[in-house]
């Protein structure tokens, strides 16, 4: 099913060495708001540049694809020390395929990382890549993403995994 993730965990803190070598991953394609960062936010949450650091030290090649602009990403992405896509396109494929030619990753092998189903989830899938869905640090206010969200549960659960 397109909507549906490979893999579905609270946050990107819960991927190690462990579920990596679990689950054949070598490389992740991060989303950035809400995956990584708060929705807008021009900081990482806590933990994350730790866990970025680990990574790194593990050799997990890793770049931001992002629907957002340039002007939203690069700040955040520089400071995170990540290569990234601003304009994604998600879910279409010609981010993420970008993302990957970049890496120079195995398809199969890298995962793609967000925290939404119809752009993360699906972009992932329609690409032919294992998908990990994450838990949004918090839920957006606005009225088109909490509409956004409740569509989602249409087609996804996330209480019944």
């Amino acid at each position: 099913m397109l909507f549906k993730p490979t893999i579905w965990i609270k946050n990107v803190l819960c991927i190690d060495r462990d579920f990596l070598t679990e689950h054949g991953i070598d490389a992740l394609i991060l989303d950035l708001d809400n995956t990584l960062s708060l929705h807008g936010a021009p900081a990482a949450e806590q933990g994350i540049p730790e866990w970025l650091d680990k990574m790194r030290e593990l050799g997990v090649p890793m770049m931001v694809v992002s629907n957002n602009t340039a002007k939203r990403v690069a700040p955040l992405a520089a400071k995170l020390g990540l290569d990234y896509t601003a304009n994604g396109a998600k879910p279409l494929t010609p981010g993420i395929n970008r993302a990957l030619k970049k890496l120079g990753t195995d398809r199969k092998r890298t995962a793609v990382v967000g925290d939404q189903i119809f752009t993360d989830v699906l972009g992932g899938n329609l690409a032919g890549m294992p998908t990990i869905l994450v838990e949004p640090f918090m839920l957006e206010k606005n009225v088109f993403f909490r509409m956004k969200r409740k569509a989602e549960n249409l087609v996804f659960r996330r209480e019944n995994r």
